[in-house]
């Protein structure tokens, strides 16, 4: 026989003792609509760890914690991302986290980590701000406003659109920054906006590119409540290289609040141990990393690079408004009861 047939025989011989290749095991990520991560991350997890990564994306965070509260025995998926400190306490409550204290959380820094209990883990953060329109200010001869007190000066009558609080999750963020910097009194502080022709819209899509005067609708608010990664936003995606944002924050002292995202394993998953990995992975150097420039929110890994466009032009206030999310909690629903009342 010839040595080609010995050696195809070998190669046969060889594949038939191989064993099979296991199926990937699917896990299956809740998380909201605004969630965005490069497929080549995915994939490169996937890879490693013999997996098949499902995204169900089911309305906006509060909707998405409602689904897994009222599903908690029976899970739709393995993992949730995307609650956030306003409703923090609501998750914790409601017992529908695993308890896992990833090894990755080292890389974390403390002042994310508000779940001392390891139910619900940090992955990212941002700053609620309001935005303006810079040349409407400098066409217009107008300072910008630096405290919430300037908002309700008559120099800045109709020119400012928030979202509504009970409907918007970055609407909530600037009620409770209000209520960290006004008390009991935040109420008033509302009724002088309202005074002076504050607009307001259900959501931050609307508010950004209808109302505000600087995105693509040009409307005719040249302030608008958004986020102070917005103006990095606003050169990455722009249609035509800038050297300047249009657009700037407000970062003064109590006029943010900072969002921190959390991710927490579904109790009942049939997939316990993957699900710690892809935990693991998202508080991972890699993952952190490309972040910013999907969902234009601050990585909580200390060892993450930011990109350019983000050290250049997005904003962070060293002294954002400060309400623990115990606190929030216990009155989140009372006092957007009490603002949608007082705003009627």
């Amino acid at each position: 026989m010839k040595p080609t047939f010995y050696l195809l025989l070998f190669t046969l011989l060889l594949a038939s003792c191989a064993p099979t290749p296991t199926k990937p095991q699917t896990i299956t990520i809740l998380t909201h609509d605004s969630f965005a991560i490069s497929e080549d991350v995915i994939i490169a997890f996937e890879i490693a760890n013999n997996a098949k990564v499902v995204f169900l994306q089911s309305g906006d965070a509060g909707a998405v914690l409602n689904q897994a509260i009222l599903t908690k025995n029976a899970p739709l998926a393995d993992v949730l991302f995307g609650v956030d400190n306003t409703f923090l306490s609501r998750a914790l409550d409601a017992d529908i986290f695993e308890v896992y204290q990833s090894p990755v959380l080292i890389d974390v820094s403390p002042e994310y980590i508000l779940d001392e209990t390891y139910h619900a883990l940090p992955v990212d953060y941002g700053d609620v701000c309001i935005n303006y329109d810079k040349n409407y200010f400098t066409e217009n001869n107008l300072s910008v406003p630096q405290t919430f007190e300037d908002l309700a000066k008559p120099e800045y009558k109709g020119l400012l659109v928030v979202e509504n609080p009970a409907t918007s999750s970055p609407g909530l963020a600037f009620l409770l920054a209000t209520r960290a910097h006004f008390g009991d009194g935040y109420l008033d502080y509302w009724q002088s906006l309202k005074e002076n022709g504050v607009v307001f819209v259900d959501g931050w899509e609307t508010a950004y590119y209808t109302n505000f005067s600087a995105s693509s609708g040009k409307g005719p608010q040249p302030m608008v409540l958004s986020y102070a990664s917005s103006p990095a936003a606003e050169v990455f995606f722009a249609s035509t290289p800038l050297t300047e944002s249009p657009t700037a924050s407000i970062v003064a002292s109590d006029m943010c609040f900072r969002q921190i995202e959390f991710v927490g394993i579904l109790k009942n998953t049939p997939n316990p141990a993957l699900a710690q990995k892809f935990v693991d992975f998202m508080l991972s150097q890699s993952f952190q990393e490309d972040m910013p420039l999907n969902m234009f929110v601050y990585p909580v890994n200390k060892n993450a690079q930011l990109p350019e466009v983000f050290v250049k032009y997005a904003q962070v206030t060293e002294n954002p408004a400060g309400l623990s999310y115990a606190e929030i909690a216990a009155n989140r629903d009372a006092w957007i009861e009490a603002w949608t009342e007082a705003m009627k």
